[in-house]
């Protein structure tokens, strides 16, 4: 079992104040919360933000929220916070849920424990799904991962790898989607916050890049379930419409 922290920081610059904005009724951070608590790995969920505002809406709905420094830089640094209070017989395996992804699956956060609690080698996992569309292969919004024999990240990047050199032979790939959800060991994530940006993550504005340039491996575990994040305004229409399509309360 593991415990899910859910980063939710308020001053988002493409759409500020996020966790808090309305999907069919229910506040973002809501239905996170909600989707995190429906996955049969996590024995507790835990939303971490540096606004008031956050806390008081999360209290009234029910959920456990802890209000974390303003400072860091990224939400993994957020979730060590958060991790750092807990006693460590309380939990060595813990989550980070995206904050703007309101239709996460249950199941894919389970994949994700699943890849740390069947491996004692393993100190960080993350997911990945098959890319379906060409076009996405060449978008640097969309990250991808190439692995080793092992399933461990080789590498991630916004550009399109493995890259296909000879167009004419008879070569099939499939490129993978990286899924921005982790677990973590507790003693990996508590190192986090200490360990130096490398270049690549500089160039490549990649956090989990940081992991490796510090030496750590990346387990990989691959899920059919495709994340849909909030990231503009545009956004909220496009994700209103597939809650009422999914039928998701």
């Amino acid at each position: 079992m593991a415990i899910a922290v859910i980063p939710a920081r308020y001053a988002a610059t493409r759409l500020p104040g996020k966790p808090l904005v309305s999907l069919a009724g229910k506040s973002m951070i809501q239905r996170v919360w909600e989707r995190t608590q429906l996955a049969k790995k996590i024995s507790r969920a835990i939303i971490a933000t540096d606004d008031e505002r956050i806390l008081k809406a999360a209290a009234a709905f029910g959920a456990e929220a802890a209000l974390t420094r303003s400072e860091h830089r990224s939400g993994t640094e957020r979730v060590a916070e958060v991790a750092a209070s807990l006693s460590r017989a309380e939990n060595e395996i813990f989550v980070n849920v995206q904050g703007d992804e309101p239709l996460i699956e249950p199941e894919a956060i389970d994949t994700a424990v699943e890849a740390i609690e069947t491996d004692e080698s393993v100190l960080i996992s993350t997911l990945m799904v098959p890319i379906a569309k060409a076009a996405d292969i060449m978008d640097p919004n969309i990250v991808k991962v190439v692995l080793d024999f092992d399933g461990n990240a080789i590498y991630f990047s916004r550009a399109p790898i493995p890259w296909v050199r000879d167009r004419d032979a008879p070569v099939h790939v499939q490129h993978m989607k990286h899924l921005g959800l982790y677990a973590f060991r507790r003693s990996a994530l508590l190192e986090f916050p200490t360990l130096p940006l490398g270049d690549l993550e500089r160039i490549e504005q990649l956090e989990q890049l940081r992991w490796m340039e510090n030496g750590y491996k990346i387990r990989v575990a691959e899920t059919v379930h495709d994340s849909v994040s909030v990231d503009v305004p545009e956004d909220v229409t496009r994700v209103e419409e597939l809650i009422r399509k999914k039928n998701v309360a």
